[in-house]
């Protein structure tokens, strides 16, 4: 099975739909007035393909058991077609798309099924998925183009030549693949004057989004958020809560981190842990829907 561990929860939705095509206006009159030998067709339908739903990833090898809060299944009479549409929401890490055909083609099959005994030339027409939401291919397409950035390591060691950066240059690659070209790079030891006189450089150069990371900890030398907390204009509480609970559903002591984020005026600044696998679990959770600041703080709305 594919790996979904470093997914968020997100509201997904899908609908599908099965076309049921017969060869006599008397079969779709029988299906309406409910005098099919076999019983109540929709119903029967309906039912197996609820159930359907729910046991996708018992007879679809790669897909994963999830949590189906929604569906619906619906019909459409049109001429000597029978019309099946499914519609399935979750709240989860992946999509329901196939559940919804599933549901779909259980649904179109249970009709066939029961349709055939009064009408021999009865046929599944076909199956297709007619609209899915959520995750990643339903975010709006955030403008990165014209941003500038820059990422700064907070770390002793590393400004000593004592170990080589990761976690800034794991940074530093992401802000490429979300858009972002202008980046600047740079390191600083672990100290207040040092990491305050880079928040004033990228000020005074307009720099828009600021990334540190290291310095977010409990030793005595973690004093990035002390840094950056005095240049805060506007918190933004929600991004560092955010990151610290998408962390603690893999890593017990997230929780210790005591990043901050916030506008200093027009600039974004976010404080990352030091540590590279810290940094990819924040970059997962914020990135890109963190971007969105910048409209909305330029009025654009949500």
């Amino acid at each position: 099975m594919v790996d979904i561990t470093f997914k968020t929860f997100t509201l997904r939705k899908a609908i599908a739909a099965a076309t049921i095509k017969t060869s006599a206006i008397s079969t779709v009159e029988a299906v309406k007035n409910g005098t099919v030998p076999k019983g109540n067709v929709l119903e029967f339908a309906r039912a197996s393909a609820l159930l359907a739903i729910k046991k996708t990833s018992d007879v679809i090898p790669d897909c994963h058991p999830l949590p189906v809060e929604f569906a619906a299944i619906n019909y459409e009479m049109s001429g000597l077609d029978i019309n099946i549409t499914v519609e399935v929401h979750t709240i989860y890490k992946t999509g329901v798309e196939v559940e919804a055909m599933h549901g779909a083609s259980v649904a179109a099959l249970v009709i066939y099924d029961m349709l055939k005994p009064i009408d021999k030339n009865v046929e599944i027409a076909n199956i297709r998925l007619l609209e899915k939401q959520g995750g990643k291919s339903s975010q709006k397409n955030i403008e990165t183009e014209n941003l500038t950035a820059a990422v700064v390591v907070c770390s002793d060691s590393v400004s000593q030549g004592l170990k080589d950066d990761t976690s800034g240059k794991l940074l530093v690659e992401s802000l490429n693949n979300h858009g972002i070209s202008n980046i600047d790079y740079s390191v600083v030891p672990d100290d207040i004057s040092a990491i305050q006189e880079k928040i004033e450089f990228f000020k005074n150069r307009g720099c828009h989004l600021l990334v540190f990371t290291g310095g977010t900890g409990l030793s005595d030398r973690d004093v990035t958020p002390e840094a950056v907390l005095p240049f805060i204009t506007k918190e933004i509480p929600g991004i560092m809560e955010t990151a610290r609970n998408y962390g603690q559903d893999r890593v017990k002591t997230s929780m210790l981190s005591r990043g901050i984020a916030g506008f200093s005026d027009d600039m974004l600044i976010l404080t990352f842990p030091g540590s590279s696998g810290a940094v990819k679990e924040y970059d997962q959770a914020l990135f890109p829907q963190v971007l969105h600041v910048f409209s909305v703080k330029k009025g654009d709305g949500h």
